[in-house]
């Protein structure tokens, strides 16, 4: 792709989440949702194989139809209150609509089935931008949006999601619908804090973004799509795989790395709340979604691959992709959980 191509393709990403996150008229969320949408395509699609675009295809329609689903509720909503406002919601139908929309959008259960068969389609990097960055903006709806969603309803879709990002991911073997049913599992623990303390929603996210930014990235590194693949990696590269290892444990809330450290604060705060069923539940969920990320580390760190030596290669292949962002997002998705009393602090 050229690199005039990519950089418009990437300002209009940026583009389109900034309009969402700037605007207060539901015409203009919209306007940026299908901005980032349409910004995207051409990212999935750019290799020309029948999987991206297959991919591409099911995104486009799902984005579509969810798009469409929010401007016909905010047109029912703005016809019976007589506003656009996003915070001036007030049909109980046009809040569940937005807020099953913006789910299909994210990928929450159950309206998660598009999630990993999308992601399986594309290239490791074009699946972090679907990871991470397109979650940005309807998450940045949802949370303004919150305090007008029934409560039960964003319980029931942060439970759901948890259980099957846990249930899912047990018996895949492709590491990318691996992360299709971890990214849903987050986003469940995102909605499910939403409603009593939103900051904790977006601590989850941001690190939510550095451990997934660091799964995709070593993945990417050692070229490994499959559990198989990752199982040989350790004799090219012993440190990444050691480190992508801590970086997949930490994805599965493992203390003493980043990842427990939302989980924590989110189950005190249910805990706070009232709800010990729900925060058992939850805690029962994490436990589903740890088992296969300790069965990654099990394939890539205590199995040896069945070849004629099993010892370390004596050569290295010249790196040719930059390590620093890998290298700044690993430190961040390890090491962040002793800043835990500074940041509780400063989010409560």
């Amino acid at each position: 792709m050229s690199p005039y191509v990519l950089m418009t393709l990437l300002s209009s990403l940026g583009l389109g989440t900034t309009l969402t996150f700037a605007s207060s008229h539901w015409l203009l969320a919209w306007m940026g949702l299908e901005i980032n949408t349409l910004a995207i395509i051409p990212l999935m699609a750019q290799h020309h194989h029948p999987r991206a675009v297959e991919a591409t295809t099911k995104y486009f329609l799902i984005q579509a139809t969810a798009a469409a689903m929010i401007l016909f509720a905010s047109t029912t909503n703005a016809w019976i209150t007589g506003q656009w406002n996003i915070d001036g919601i007030e049909s109980p139908i046009a809040t569940a609509m937005i807020m099953a929309a913006l789910a299909l959008k994210i990928g929450l259960a159950p309206m998660h089935l598009w999630m990993p068969e999308v992601l399986q389609g594309l290239d490791l990097l074009t699946g972090l931008i679907l990871s991470t960055w397109q979650k940005l903006a309807p998450l940045a709806l949802i949370i303004q949006t919150a305090q007008a969603i029934d409560p039960f309803l964003l319980t029931a879709f942060g439970l759901a999601s948890t259980l099957v990002g846990g249930w899912g991911g047990l018996n895949q073997t492709q590491l990318r619908k691996i992360l299709a049913y971890s990214s849903i599992a987050h986003m469940g623990w995102m909605i499910i804090v939403l409603q009593y303390a939103p900051q904790l929603t977006l601590l989850a996210l941001i690190m939510y973004i550095f451990m997934t930014s660091a799964a995709f990235l070593a993945l990417k590194t050692s070229s490994a799509t499959k559990i198989s693949t990752i199982a040989v990696v350790w004799s090219k590269n012993p440190t990444l795989t050691m480190t992508t290892a801590l970086v997949l444990l930490s994805l599965g809330g493992l203390p003493p790395l980043t990842g427990f450290m939302p989980k924590w604060f989110i189950m005190q705060e249910l805990a706070t709340q009232s709800l010990p069923l729900t925060a058992t539940i939850m805690a029962l969920a994490a436990l589903l979604s740890l088992y296969f990320y300790l069965r990654l580390c099990y394939a890539m760190t205590l199995t040896i691959s069945p070849s004629t030596f099993n010892s370390t290669t004596p050569w290295r292949v010249q790196a040719t992709q930059t390590s620093l962002p890998l290298a700044l997002f690993t430190v961040v998705a390890l090491a962040l959980l002793p800043m835990a009393p500074t940041i509780m602090m400063l989010v409560t």
